[in-house]
């Protein structure tokens, strides 16, 4: 397989993701995903938006949150989420602190 076809699967297989997680399963929690895979929609967009701006592109963390979410962070918020229980929260700090703090 050559490298741009290699490129534009993988392209295609993660915009299939993003729609995926923005109109199929909208009822999948940020929480949950960070919890059991280590990443959620906030991560998508934050490595979206340093992509970009490792490109000269500017983009703010909203802009690229509305390109995961398809709305804002607070019209999603509004619309789908859910108050996480105390043994989510409690997992998140550590999922957190493993996924995305020792990474930065």
């Amino acid at each position: 397989m050559d490298d741009q076809t290699k490129l534009e699967l993988e392209a295609a297989a993660f915009r299939t993701l993003r729609d995926h997680l923005m109109e199929k399963r909208t009822d999948v929690q940020n929480i949950d995903m960070m919890n059991l895979a280590g990443f959620c929609r906030n991560c998508l967009s934050r490595w979206y938006q340093e992509a970009a701006n490792e490109r000269g592109i500017e983009m703010s963390k909203d802009e690229a949150r509305e390109s995961f979410y398809g709305m804002t962070m607070a019209e999603w918020k509004a619309n789908y989420q859910t108050d996480a229980t105390a043994s989510q929260q409690d997992a998140f700090k550590t999922a957190f602190k493993e996924n995305v703090e020792n990474k930065e």
